[in-house]
């Protein structure tokens, strides 16, 4: 299939798509900062470098796009332009991924992964959903995954 745009158009559309400070990102920090926590952003010294850092709970939370990183979602569709560039690079992402938590987990980190299609929809709870990361964060489980 033919892409709608030209090519610079669509160049300056993707470069315009940030992979940090995004929508959900923001929606989780402010979520917790209202509940008392404290963190630290993009951890660089860390494996996947996670979006939020909870030293105090040994917790990080990665909040994850669904196309992005290929979730199995209604939000989630394999583009029809280009397939073989998307399949190999969405597919290296869940393998990156999946890389930095096997490392993250060695190293004693609790991780917790917040998909974009759990904030998004007219049926989301966005405050049973922050009670629930709270509690995973008290709590003493090694992983938390909030989807739609």
């Amino acid at each position: 299939m033919v892409d709608v745009v030209d090519a610079a158009t669509r160049s300056r559309m993707m470069s315009g798509i940030r992979g940090r400070n995004t929508k959900p990102e923001l929606l989780i920090r402010s979520l917790l900062h209202r509940r008392g926590f404290r963190f630290r952003l993009d951890a660089r010294d860390l494996p996947g470098r996670p979006d939020i850092v909870l030293p105090r709970y040994r917790a990080v939370v990665f909040v994850h796009g669904c196309f992005w990183h290929g979730h199995d979602c209604p939000l989630f569709k394999w583009p029809r332009t280009r397939p073989e560039f998307w399949h190999a690079k969405i597919e290296r992402n869940r393998a990156n991924d999946l890389k930095a938590v096997t490392a993250l987990r060695e190293q004693g980190w609790r991780v917790g992964i917040v998909w974009e299609c759990a904030l998004r929809g007219a049926n989301r709870d966005i405050e049973g959903l922050a009670q629930r990361l709270v509690d995973w964060l008290k709590g003493d489980d090694a992983r938390f995954e909030a989807r739609q």
